[in-house]
């Protein structure tokens, strides 16, 4: 199945979606204008009905069902988002729900599926495990498999981001979204292409789960073999047959960003956007924090999803303290005797470095006799201050190491 997704699909697609999706805010972003230079708005898809853009898609899909293939219920295989949106347009047009999601899949998004009347399978370690549980399931029941990417339906359902992008910013220049099977990054690309061919698209992929790269480079799909990145939402080893088509014919780029940039990014905007983001949700203002891509503004970042667990959210704004020089982890060697250790916290307060935690030891084997070790949690207010930090301990005879560091 690989006829292209035409304009005048996503048009339908909309006017089906009319009263059930909302029309997302686009917001605009000071931070990333200052630093690319021009306008750079962000289209809260984070704020859609279910956490994400997926309910528009896997609506677009199940209302077309036939009544018999609706009384045979439909099933489907997700990490969270695409979960969610099957449960919720399957409860709206009166259809049983069956959904597979990996055993790690984040509890709220478990919790919240279910919430939507889904009965949950958890199979597998990655989405792809659990897509074939699910066509299994499909094939021995009867139950329609509602693809979460691959499928005219669904690319047609999410190319509606695009319309409304272009109602709101007529004057964009780039577009920039996160890819993880290629869906929401094809439907955008066509109805962006057909409107204004001038408007670059470009996807972003986590660099540790990047499948779209080398299948671009080999001309077909290619299976990664094996993946892992904080980004579940687009944690895909394979693009589908037809979103690859879409993506190859239609997409300008497909760029890569790492973990650290992920962190980056979720901790901006959460702090100077206001925004609760997912990992994946946050890739496209990834790449422009990180310069991965040169984009001409007015320029879109879509946060395709907010369903973020919070568990996860707390550990995603340490590490993004940490990539950003906020938060410092060091272990301090130093002389046992009384009054060293208030003598190294005193000259942290000095530096106007806050201690968050502090760990001392006399017990490792590599210590000498009559030295001991402190591992310490700083914040600071960024990688100048930081590096300021270190160098005054070390000025001052303490032994400062790093993790990994022998």
């Amino acid at each position: 199945m690989t006829e292209m997704v035409g304009l005048a699909d996503v048009q339908a697609a909309r006017e089906l979606l009319a009263g059930v999706t909302r029309t997302t805010p686009l917001e605009p972003s000071r931070p990333l204008s200052a630093a690319l230079g021009g306008p750079v708005w962000l289209k809260c898809e984070n704020v859609q009905r279910a956490g994400s853009y997926k309910v528009r898609g896997a609506y677009v899909r199940i209302s077309r069902l036939s009544a018999e293939e609706r009384a045979r219920g439909v099933v489907a295989a997700s990490a969270g988002n695409h979960a969610q949106g099957v449960a919720l347009a399957a409860g709206l047009v009166g259809a049983h729900a069956t959904v597979f999601m990996p055993v790690n899949a984040p509890l709220p998004k478990v919790a919240a599926t279910k919430g939507y009347g889904a009965r949950i399978e958890l199979v597998g370690n990655t989405v792809d495990e659990s897509l074939v549980a699910a066509q299994t399931f499909a094939e021995r029941t009867g139950a329609v498999f509602i693809h979460p990417f691959d499928h005219p339906d669904v690319i047609a359902g999410q190319g509606t981001v695009a319309l409304e992008i272009l109602e709101q910013c007529p004057e964009v220049r780039t577009i920039v979204t996160g890819v993880g099977g290629g869906g929401l990054v094809s439907g955008m690309a066509v109805a962006a292409k057909a409107l204004r061919p001038d408007v670059r698209v470009i996807g972003v992929q986590a660099a540790s789960a990047a499948a779209f790269p080398p299948s671009l480079r080999a001309g077909e799909p290619v299976r990664l073999p094996s993946f892992a990145t904080i980004a579940d939402g687009i944690a895909v080893g394979r693009p589908g047959e037809l979103t690859f088509t879409h993506v190859r014919k239609l997409v300008d780029d497909v760029v890569t960003v790492s973990e650290e940039d992920i962190s980056r990014a979720l901790l901006m905007l959460l702090e100077r956007g206001k925004q609760v983001v997912e990992p994946a949700g946050a890739v496209g203002v990834a790449a422009l924090m990180a310069g991965a891509v040169e984009v001409t503004t007015p320029t879109v970042a879509v946060l395709s999803g907010g369903n973020i667990d919070p568990l996860l959210m707390l550990r995603v704004i340490e590490h993004g303290l940490a990539a950003a020089g906020r938060f410092l982890r060091v272990t301090v060697r130093c002389t046992d005797r009384p009054g060293q250790l208030a003598s190294l916290l005193s000259e942290i307060a000095e530096h106007r470095a806050n201690v968050v935690d502090v760990v001392h030891q006399r017990a490792n084997p590599h210590l000498r006799l009559g030295e001991v070790e402190v591992a310490l949690s700083v914040e600071t207010r960024g990688v100048e201050h930081s590096d300021t930090l270190i160098s005054a301990l070390r000025a001052s005879g303490y032994q400062v190491v790093f993790a990994g560091e022998g």
